[in-house]
């Protein structure tokens, strides 16, 4: 029964780290949501003040592309971030799965092994009542 417990613990650890590496996946996934949130404030505040500042009309349009640009590179980096996340919570599930597994087959066993004591104890008891018996 100890490989029991043994397979238990190692599941229960790598369900722990892969509840880890989850949670830094989804750090991850909301820095750059938050990078790219700011990024589009960034722009909402350059564009209050390119439309008050005619000179800064010429520069607009290069701030503007080199933003788009920026924007680009954040949204695909949380595309791939979410692949990735999707890929971690599998992960997770099929981990707790085996989990579960595991200890179905441990508390299967320990249901056998008392139905095995309970056995062997009413056998026990009932060769004392017939060496009882003969006696009398």
């Amino acid at each position: 029964m100890s490989w029991a417990h043994s397979l238990i613990k190692l599941s229960r650890y790598e369900a722990e780290v892969l509840q880890k590496r989850l949670a830094d996946i989804v750090d991850r996934r909301m820095d750059a949501e938050l990078r790219l949130t700011m990024l589009e404030a960034e722009g909402e505040v350059e564009a209050l003040f390119s439309a008050q500042e005619t000179a800064t009309g010429f520069y607009r349009a290069g701030f503007l592309e080199g933003l788009r640009i920026r924007k680009a590179r954040i949204q695909s980096e949380i595309e791939v971030i979410l692949v990735e996340e999707q890929g971690a919570r599998d992960a997770l599930a099929e981990a707790f799965e085996a989990q579960k597994k595991y200890e179905h087959i441990a508390e299967s066993l320990a249901v056998a092994e008392r139905k095995e004591t309970g056995r062997r104890e009413t056998a026990a008891l009932d060769e004392l009542g017939l060496r009882r018996k003969v006696a009398r």
